[in-house]
């Protein structure tokens, strides 16, 4: 009778395993990941087949729908009187036009009359967010990847408490995932206190096992004009006070001009998907500066691997140097090849990654990746001081980008992602003192790192780089 059980359960799954090898062949976004799953879930149910309930589903239609319609109204708002009056009063530096094809894959586009502030490092990112939001009038929108509760979670939590009893609307997501262990009281004294806020997921009842899809944007707007978007969250270990990681190196970025409704477009899309409701919104206030700015929303909703194309086309443009700055360096095979063909054309490609590890299965396909661009001519530098958490690029002497996008699969494909990239050569003399100061503190790789690591740890570098699709 036993025996017979287990040949049942044996068969059920090995037929659930063909079911979902199907799906994984129709919808599985990569050939690699296709081969990979259909292989595992038709020979090995038993192993795969829960595995993939919550990372192989990737349908989430009804988001999809949502965000590619704004896509079209986007692209057809362009076109309308008002946003031409608007574009000539503040048009964008003719320089933007080599990254065209980023706002075209987007249906986003670059509008000039910018004023920007680089915030570097943790206090004086969040003591300009912080200041912001009390001077908020209308209303607060507000959006992380990690909340804790923490000193700096609970400092969070009474600015918005205070906006919330002084009548300003205060909207709030997180990521149900990155903020699994969020305390429930944080979240049930912000509604009490008047606070909207709500965790960020795709699931719905037909993918409702799914975990893989993450919500990484960090986007602050405060009535319609002021915005903030880079690489921090909200918790202590931002700030440096988290030991072995600390000091903290992030980087984060305040704009104020026309772009900042691209930040509360892509709020609102999130906050539609899981509230069903509009956030409240403003125009942006006329711009009072020169630079120009595209905010990149990225992912797994788009039609392409826009995450990915994003840095290719920006690295393509380069005619003199690429400097780039990730915790997590696991590039796919275009933007790899895009660094190896800039270096072919004499462009200056430098790349800064940490010295210490924060997740050890991506700093181990990291290293491996960081040995094969040092030798296809990638100059690598590890920061020594602390971690590195930073995501910033640099191109030529007038381009720079600040998001919160990784170099590594997960914010090519498989996250929600936001960035600004600007074009202004003021803010990118600001991007390019930081760096240098960044640099100064690294160690430069070379191929010894590599060649020189026990034998056992070069084992685990390529294990490692087997999972680079979920890293």
């Amino acid at each position: 009778m036993t025996l017979t059980l287990l040949a049942v359960a044996a068969f059920l799954l090995h037929v659930a395993g063909a079911f979902a090898a199907l799906r994984a062949l129709m919808y599985t976004r990569t050939a690699q990941g296709a081969v990979a799953w259909v292989l595992g879930l038709v020979l090995l149910p038993y192993v795969t087949l829960v595995p993939y309930l919550f990372l192989g589903s990737s349908r989430f239609k009804g988001y999809v729908d949502m965000h590619r319609r704004r896509q079209r109204e986007a692209r057809r708002d362009g076109a309308g009187p008002d946003r031409d009056e608007q574009l000539g009063q503040h048009a964008p530096d003719p320089a933007c036009a080599r990254y065209a094809a980023i706002g075209a894959m987007l249906g986003s586009a670059f509008h000039g009359g910018h004023r920007l502030r680089l915030l570097i490092d943790g206090e004086a990112t969040f003591a300009a967010i912080l200041d912001a939001i009390a001077r908020a009038e209308h209303y607060v929108l507000v959006q992380f990847f990690i909340f804790h509760d923490d000193d700096l979670g609970r400092r969070m939590q009474r600015a918005l408490l205070e906006r919330a009893a002084a009548g300003v609307t205060v909207c709030v997501l997180y990521d149900g995932v990155g903020s699994h262990d969020l305390p429930r009281h944080y979240v049930e004294a912000l509604r009490a206190g008047g606070v909207a806020i709500h965790p960020f997921a795709t699931r719905s009842w037909t993918n409702r096992f799914q975990i893989n899809f993450r919500n990484h944007r960090k986007n602050v707007v405060v009535d319609g004009w002021r915005g903030f978007v880079g690489g921090l969250n909200v918790g202590d270990e931002y700030l440096g006070r988290k030991p072995p990681l600390a000091p903290w190196r992030d980087t984060h970025m305040e704009l104020q001009g026309p772009s900042v409704a691209g930040l509360q477009r892509a709020f609102a899309e999130d906050w539609r998907w899981i509230t069903g409701a509009e956030p409240p919104s403003c125009a942006p206030r006329a711009g009072d500066g020169a630079a120009s700015v595209l905010v990149a929303a990225t992912g797994p909703a788009d039609w392409q691997e826009s995450g990915s194309l994003f840095f290719v086309q920006a690295i393509h443009a380069a005619r003199e140097r690429v400097w780039l700055t990730t915790p997590y360096f696991v590039p796919d095979q275009a933007v790899g090849a895009a660094l190896r063909l800039a270096v072919l054309r004499g462009v200056d490609v430098r790349l800064l990654i940490p010295s210490r590890p924060d997740h050890r299965t991506v700093f181990l396909s990291s290293g491996l990746h960081a040995h094969e661009a040092v030798r296809a001519g990638v100059r690598v530098f590890r920061y020594r001081p602390g971690f590195t958490h930073q995501k910033v690029m640099l191109v030529d002497d007038d381009t720079a980008s600040v998001g919160s996008m990784n170099l590594d699969s997960r914010s090519f494909r498989l996250n929600f992602e936001i960035g600004a990239l600007v074009v202004d050569r003021a803010f990118a003399a600001d991007v390019e003192a930081m760096l240098r100061r960044d640099f100064a503190q690294a160690a430069e790789v070379d191929e010894r790192e590599y060649r020189d690591a026990p034998y056992p740890w070069r084992v685990a570098m390529h294990v490692a780089r087997l999972f680079d699709p979920l890293l």
